[in-house]
C-alpha cells in the first residue's frame, strides 16, 4: 500500500504540473498498466482532489522517497556484539575472538605476504611505479619515491653494508638512530631485504640507555639522520662506552670535522648515499628472511632500570597486523589509494604496526616535516586517510574544539550537535555528510585533511568522554586496541560497529587471552577478573640477553603476564581497571613508576610523605604533599615565610617553594620532564594506619590515596589545562 501511494503520488504530481503534456484520462490509462491494486479506488479518489492538493502530496511522497532511498544505512557487525569473544574449552578460562577459523590462531591474512620481506614486495606488486614515501618541505607539496625506487635504493643500501662487512643473517642487528623520514624505511627495508635486524633509538632513552643497547645488541653500525645525533654517538665511543660502534652512516649532509672526529676515534663516517653507491656497484641478489626469524629489537623504555629488548620475529609482525585485517574487513579494506600520515615514532610498534597494513596494499606514507606544530599544515597537504593518534592528541583536538565554542550558546549547540551524531554513531551509522557536518563538523574534519577514514588510537587508554564526541565529530571509523611492544603492539581491537566506549575491545584473532588470580590486590579470575595475559603467534620471543626478565614476562606455557588488570565485560570485550604494579602510562604512552619519582621528591627537606598521581587519561604528573610539621616552619622562616604550621600549609608562595625544591631534586636525578609533577597539594594532616591511608607496613594505599584526594587531584588538573 505505502509502495503504491509512493509510485503513483509520485505520478500524479507530475502529471498535474505538467497539464500540458496528458490529460488526467491518460494518466489514469497509465496506472491501470502499472496492474496496482485497488485501481480504480484510488484513481476516483486522486480524480477528485484539486490541482493543489495533488502538488502537496506529491512534494511530499516525493521527499519521503528520497529520504527513504538515501538514508544512511546502519553499519551491519561482523558479528553478534552482545558475544564478541567465547571461552576456549579446556584452556583455563581463555577468550578467543569470535572472528576467523576457530580451530586455529591467525598466522598470516594474506599467503603471499608472510614475513615483513614479502609484505614490502606485495606492496610493490600492486602498486609498481606509483608512490610509496613521501616528505616535504615548509609550505611546498608532498615529493615521492615510487614503490620501485625504494625497492631499489634498500637493496643498494643492503648491499652497501654487506660489502662494508655486514652479515646477511638474523644476528646482524643494525641500529637506526633518527626521526621519521623516507631514509628510515629504506634502512629498514635494506635489513629486511638481506635477513638482518632493525634496532631503533631513540633520544627520550636518554644517553644511558642508548649506551646499553648499542652494547647488549652489540651494534657495529648505526644509520643515523642528523650530525647532532653523530656527535652524541662518538662521545660515547671517546668515553670507551660503545667500544663496538665502527661506523656511522648519515642520512643529512655533515662536514669534514666531524669525519676527522670520528677517524680519531676508530669510527668510521660515511652518507647513506655513498654506501647506496657501493651497494650499486657491488649488489648482492635478496637473502629474505623466513617468518621465525628476527625483524627487530625494539628496546622499550620501561621504568626504571636498563630498557629491555623485545624480540620480534617477521612473524610476530604480520600475525599481529593481520589479526587486525580481520577484524575490519567487512568495513575497511586498504587499498592502495590509502594515505597514511607518519608522524608517531617509529622507534614504537604502533607506528610501525599501521605502516605494515599500507605497505602489505600499495597505499603511500607521507611523513611530517618533524615539528609536531606543523602536523596539521602536513595533514592538509597529504589528506590521509588513514590517522594513528594517541589518546593525548586526541585530548589536545577535544580542548581546541571546544575551547572554540567561547560562549554558552555556542557550547549548547556544540553539544545538542554532537548528541545528534553521537546517538547516530550508536544506532551504527558513520557518515561525514550529514547536517551537523556541514554546519558544525566540516572545518574540524577539513583540518585533518579531508578524507580521513580510518582512526586508530593506542598506547594509552582514551576519555570514553573525548573518544565518543570524537567519533561524532569527525565523521570516520575510530577503533580503539590495547597491547604492549611484547606482544607486538595490540592483543585486543574495537569490533566494527561497537562504538561504545570504556572498554578495549575483543581479543584480536591472532591471540587468546585470559585472566589470572591477583590474590594481593583481591582480583580474581573466577570473578572475571585478573591480570591479562596473552598468547599467540603475535607474542615476542624474549628479552634479549635476559632470561631473568623473559622469565618473568613468559611463562611456561607461553603466555605472556602483562601487568595489567582486566575485567571480562558481559559482551566479550575486555576492560582494563588497574595496574598490577604501580606502574601506568601517561596519556602520551610514557610508563611512570610513581614509587621511583616519590623516593626522590621525599628527600627534600620540608616534605615528610607524598604521594605522585597520573593516568593514562592525563599528560602530566600532580602531586599530594604532607610536610613535616617539625621541619616545616623553620624551613619556611629561611624562606622569608614566617607563620604557623597551618597557615604555612594554605600558603601559595610556601607551596611555589616546595614544588620548586621537589622539581630541583627531580632535575639532579635524572627525571625526565614527564616524570615532574606539574602542581602539588599541600595536606596538613599525615596519612595513618588510622585513616586508612598506610598500611600496617606503613606502606602507602595508592588506591585509597586516590580516592581520597579524588576532588583535590581533579582541581589541580583543571587548573593545570586553565
Amino acid at each position: 500500500m505505502l509502495a503504491f501511494l509512493l509510485v503513483s503520488g509520485s505520478i500524479w504530481i507530475v502529471l498535474e504540473i505538467s497539464n500540458t503534456l496528458m490529460e488526467k484520462m491518460q494518466a489514469q490509462e497509465i496506472l491501470r498498466s502499472l496492474r496496482l491494486p485497488e485501481l480504480d479506488e484510488f484513481s476516483q479518489f486522486f480524480s477528485s482532489l484539486p490541482a493543489s492538493t495533488l502538488v502537496g502530496i506529491g512534494a511530499l511522497t516525493a521527499v519521503i522517497a528520497y529520504w527513504l532511498t538515501t538514508r544512511p544505512k546502519a553499519m551491519k557487525p561482523p558479528c553478534d556484539l552482545s558475544q564478541q569473544s567465547k571461552e576456549v574449552e579446556h584452556s583455563d578460562g581463555a577468550h578467543r575472538s569470535v572472528l576467523g577459523d576457530s580451530a586455529k590462531l591467525l598466522t598470516h591474512y594474506h599467503d603471499d605476504a608472510k614475513t615483513m620481506y614479502e609484505v614490502f614486495q606485495r606492496g610493490l606488486h600492486i602498486a609498481g611505479d606509483g608512490p610509496c614515501l613521501g616528505s616535504r618541505q615548509p609550505k611546498q607539496p608532498y615529493q615521492w619515491l615510487s614503490y620501485k625506487e625504494v625497492t631499489t635504493r634498500a637493496e643498494y643500501l643492503g648491499s652497501g653494508l654487506i660489502f662494508q662487512g655486514c652479515r646477511p643473517c638474523p644476528d646482524q642487528f643494525i641500529g637506526v638512530f633518527a626521526q621519521n623520514r623516507p631514509e628510515w624505511i629504506i634502512s629498514e627495508l635494506a635489513c629486511y631485504t638481506y635477513s638482518m635486524v632493525v634496532v631503533p633509538l631513540y633520544d627520550t632513552l636518554g644517553p644511558d640507555a642508548i649506551r646499553y643497547i648499542i652494547n647488549t645488541a652489540e651494534i657495529s653500525t648505526v644509520i643515523c639522520d642528523k650530525p647532532e645525533k653523530a656527535q652524541v654517538l662518538l662521545e660515547n665511543v671517546e668515553r670507551q662506552e660503545t667500544p663496538g660502534l665502527e661506523t656511522v652512516i648519515l642520512m643529512d649532509p655533515f662536514d669534514i670535522p666531524l669525519v676527522e672526529r670520528g677517524h680519531k676515534c676508530g669510527v668510521h663516517i660515511q652518507s647513506i648515499k655513498e654506501v647506496e653507491a657501493l651497494g650499486r656497484t657491488h649488489h648482492r641478489v635478496p637473502m629474505p628472511p623466513q617468518p621465525d626469524d628476527l625483524s627487530i629489537v625494539c628496546f622499550t623504555s620501561g621504568t626504571t632500570g636498563n630498557p629491555k629488548g623485545v624480540m620480534l620475529t617477521h612473524g610476530n609482525v604480520v600475525a599481529d597486523f593481520s589479526g587486525f585485517l580481520k577484524v575490519t574487513e567487512t568495513h575497511w579494506s586498504p587499498i592502495s589509494q590509502d594515505a597514511h600520515i607518519s608522524y608517531l615514532t617509529l622507534a614504537h610498534m604502533f607506528e610501525r604496526m599501521v605502516q605494515s597494513v599500507v605497505y602489505c596494499h600499495g597505499g603511500r606514507i607521507g611523513f611530517f616535516q618533524g615539528d609536531i606544530r606543523l602536523l596539521s599544515d602536513d595533514m592538509k597537504a597529504l589528506r590521509p586517510t588513514i590517522f594513528p593518534v594517541v589518546p593525548r592528541l586526541l585530548n589536545r583536538m577535544y580542548d581546541k574544539i571546544f575551547s572554540q565554542a567561547n560562549n554558552p550558546v555556542k557550547r549548547w549547540l556544540l553539544d545538542f550537535a554532537a548528541k545528534r551524531k553521537s546517538a547516530e554513531v550508536l544506532s551504527g551509522v558513520i557518515r561525514s555528510d550529514s547536517v551537523w557536518d556541514k554546519i558544525f563538523f566540516r572545518k574540524i574534519q577539513d583540518s585533518l585533511g579531508g578524507r580521513v577514514r580510518m582512526i586508530v588510537t593506542g598506547a594509552a587508554p582514551a576519555s570514553p568522554t573525548v573518544l565518543g564526541f570524537l567519533r561524532a565529530a569527525l565523521g570516520c571509523q575510530v577503533y580503539e586496541g590495547y597491547g604492549q611492544t611484547e606482544c607486538t603492539a595490540g592483543c585486543t581491537f574495537t569490533t566494527p560497529g561497537d562504538w561504545t566506549s570504556g572498554h578495549v575491545g575483543a581479543p584480536l584473532p591472532s591471540n587468546l587471552i585470559k585472566l589470572v588470580d591477583a590474590t594481593d590486590m583481591n582480583y580474581f579470575a573466577s570473578k572475571g577478573e585478573g591480570e591479562v595475559c596473552v598468547k599467540g603467534p603475535n607474542v615476542f620471543k624474549g628479552y634479549l640477553k635476559d632470561q631473568e626478565k623473559t622469565a618473568e614476562a613468559l611463562d611456561g606455557d607461553g603466555w605472556l603476564h602483562t601487568g595489567d588488570i582486566g575485567k571480562w565485560l558481559p559482551n566479550g570485550t575486555l576492560k582494563i581497571i588497574d595496574r598490577k604494579k604501580h606502574i601506568f602510562k601517561l596519556a602520551q604512552g610514557e610508563y611512570i613508576a610513581p614509587e621511583k619519582i616519590e623516593n626522590i621528591y621525599i628527600r627534600s627537606e620540608p616534605v615528610s610523605q607524598l604521594y605522585v598521581h597520573g593516568d593514562s587519561l592525563q599528560s602530566c604528573l600532580v602531586g599530594i604533599v604532607v610536610p613535616d610539621p617539625e621541619v616545616m616552619p623553620a624551613w619556611a622562616k629561611k624562606k622569608g615565610f614566617e607563620a604557623s604550621y597551618g597557615d604555612l600549609c594554605k600558603n601559595k608562595e610556601v607551596k611555589k617553594a616546595i614544588m620548586e625544591d621537589m622539581v630541583r631534586l627531580g632535575k639532579a636525578s635524572g627525571l625526565h620532564s614527564f616524570e615532574q609533577v606539574k602542581d602539588i597539594y599541600i595536606h596538613s594532616e599525615m596519612f595513618s594506619i588510622q585513616n586508612g591511608l598506610l598500611t600496617p607496613t606503613l606502606k602507602a594505599k595508592r588506591p585509597e590515596l586516590r580516592e581520597f584526594f579524588k576532588e583535590k587531584i581533579e582541581q589541580l588538573y583543571a587548573n593545570i589545562s586553565m
